[in-house]
């Protein structure tokens, strides 16, 4: 026989009809899968309203009480237009700033109306990765800054544009955003000694694998990472292949991109121009949704440890630690023996610290390098990434 299909008004019909003939509301409520609660409902609209009470209301609210002007909605998307990049949350929350005496639609609202007008693309989610081997923590201001180049492109006039970028770590405060025209230490130590006058010294600086800021030499030290030490100042690197590690200064390249770079700027000056444009709103105008959708302005506040410019050699604890001086050929002389450290710190004092007899771990300032053991020679610690091995 044919499948039997009804109205969902007919059903709630038949149950009425049979309830009135006498059965049971109990055993209707249980033949047509429901709730007695939900039966009486059907019949208590059943003898309010008749035959149209069987029917499905509508969810919307009969009186809704958050009616917003069209002045209200075009401030939102007058403040859309001007940052094409901010989301719905981050317009919401510069909107009730600035006008706190007034009402606004909430961000789900927003999206709706940006999405009528065409001004929201949907972005694709990505599986949130967390860290394996969480570096040094971040809990104020100046503990760790973040930096790494973005990335370089191509202006409309085919110039080459690569800004390298610094961000404080807990308060994502975008402290340099800056062009450079070449990847070198005497191209990137100028901006970091600006970076520490105007702010302060932090205590880390938490920096990719690559050059300037490191390499697969002893400690991954680079003529940019002894410099950081001479400034009182701890270089830290992500694991190889490990981005996530500093993941909030490559999300902040993400914004970056939208910002300026969509699309790229006509010629390098005027690129530069958007480049400061954006910092200034970045830090004090932007909202950040993990600051509360306060500005990061709002929160970072300058190092107290300030720096005169001068580079100073690590000091060592000479009661505990011996110090050697790397000769030219990168090597160290310790009881008439040669070990080989790495030419990177020439002209650099490390200390050896004896942990057994014969024994010694050598240090440049806070910087571990490596294992030295008498008669075997000096071993640093391996950068290799670990091996996947895959089952089946």
């Amino acid at each position: 026989m044919p499948w039997e299909f009804k109205k969902v008004e007919d059903a709630r019909m038949e149950l009425i009809e049979a309830y009135e003939n006498g059965d049971a509301m109990t055993d209707l409520c249980r033949r047509y899968g429901i709730s007695r609660k939900t039966g009486y409902k059907w019949l208590d609209r059943y003898r309010l309203s008749g035959v149209d009470g069987l029917k499905n209301l509508s969810k919307a609210p009969l009186n809704p009480f958050r009616i917003f002007d069209d002045n209200q909605i075009n401030k939102a998307l007058d403040l859309k237009y001007k940052h094409p990049d901010w989301g719905p949350k981050k317009v919401t929350a510069r909107l009730s700033r600035d006008y706190p005496d007034l009402d606004w639609p909430s961000p789900t609202r927003l999206y709706e109306i940006f999405k009528d007008y065409h001004l929201i693309n949907s972005r694709r989610l990505r599986r949130r990765v967390p860290a394996t081997h969480p570096l040094g923590k971040v809990n104020q201001s100046n503990d760790v800054w973040s930096a790494d180049f973005k990335g370089w492109y191509l202006l409309l006039n085919k110039e080459k544009f690569e800004p390298v970028t610094i961000t404080d770590g807990h308060t994502r405060y975008l402290i340099r955003c800056q062009h450079v025209f070449l990847k070198t230490v005497d191209s990137i130590w100028p901006i970091f000694a600006d970076a520490f006058k105007e702010y302060g010294l932090p205590n880390r600086i938490r920096t990719d694998n690559g050059p300037p800021f490191g390499c697969l030499g002893v400690g991954r030290m680079t003529m940019l990472s002894i410099n950081l030490v001479k400034a009182g100042v701890v270089p830290e690197w992500i694991n190889p292949g490990h981005p996530e590690e500093n993941g909030r200064h490559e999300r902040f390249h993400s914004t970056l991109q939208k910002a300026i770079a969509n699309p790229p700027a006509k010629n390098l000056k005027e690129q530069i121009t958007r480049m400061e444009a954006f910092q200034e709103q970045y830090n004090f105008e932007r909202p950040h949704e993990a600051l509360g959708m306060d500005t990061p302005g709002d929160h970072y506040y300058c190092s107290s440890r300030k720096w005169d410019g001068i580079l100073r050699p690590p000091e060592y604890d000479t009661r505990n630690e011996l110090v050697r001086k790397v000769c030219p050929s990168g090597c160290i002389w310790l009881k008439q023996e040669e070990f080989f450290i790495g030419q990177t710190l020439t002209g650099e004092y490390v200390g050896l610290r004896e942990t057994d007899e014969g024994k010694y771990d050598v240090n440049y300032g806070p910087m571990y390098l490596g294992k030295l053991t008498l008669g075997q020679g000096f071993e640093r610690p391996s950068l290799k990434r670990k091996k996947i091995v895959r089952r089946g």
